[in-house]
């Protein structure tokens, strides 16, 4: 069953299924049967979650579009592959960015950044990349994100579309081949196990 608290900042509420709790930094990772060809073997990055609804992005989908050829000025602080990645079936002319931001750096002190959890933050792609260069590790660029409205994940969530998982500040900004296997890999048994599902290539 759904509950809703108050998570102490300014981006809302936690929701709990059993054991799963989204939050802002958490992962949506697809279940196995999920076959929608729009969340098939993703990973979703969870950036707002409050009584509107949530927003996230598929952060294992590059694209074959260099970040440097929409957006010149931060195509050097791309993480490797240094693509546009395609976060989402929401508004794919938005461009939406996330950076992991080195250890010790003041985020919430640091123009341009919007902490989302941890050392993971929103950038600003109207800041000055020079100013934001020495502060970040990486970032990633998204075109769209995915979104729900209010009790619309909930539902997905009760239906076992999704497994909610921990994320790590390096997830939004890995190029691993496949972050869903890998993001599976690290979790304990039995869960651990779903890794290993084969890619069915006729659903490509």
């Amino acid at each position: 069953m759904a509950r809703a608290e108050e998570h102490g900042d300014r981006f809302g509420r936690e929701s709990q299924h059993e054991e799963q709790v989204v939050r802002p930094g958490t992962l949506l990772v697809s279940a196995t049967d999920l076959t929608e060809p729009s969340f098939r073997r993703t990973v979703v990055y969870i950036v707002e979650h409050n009584d509107a609804g949530s927003l996230g992005v598929v952060i294992n989908r590059p694209s074959d579009t260099p970040v440097g050829d929409v957006l010149p000025r931060w195509g050097e602080l791309a993480a490797a592959p240094g693509s546009l990645y395609l976060g989402g079936p929401v508004k794919r002319d938005a461009a939406l960015c996330l950076a992991t931001v080195k250890v010790g750096t003041p985020i919430d002190r640091s123009a341009g950044l919007r902490r989302v959890d941890g050392r993971v933050a929103l950038l600003d792609l109207d800041s000055d990349p020079d100013v934001i260069a020495p502060m970040v590790e990486g970032i990633r660029v998204f075109a769209g994100y995915a979104g729900w409205t209010f009790g619309q994940l909930e539902s997905e969530l009760e239906r076992g579309d999704w497994i909610v998982l921990s994320a790590l500040p390096s997830d939004p900004i890995a190029g691993r081949a496949d972050l869903w296997a890998q993001v599976l890999r690290r979790q304990p048994l039995p869960l651990s196990m779903l890794a290993t599902h084969p890619i069915e290539l006729e659903r490509n």
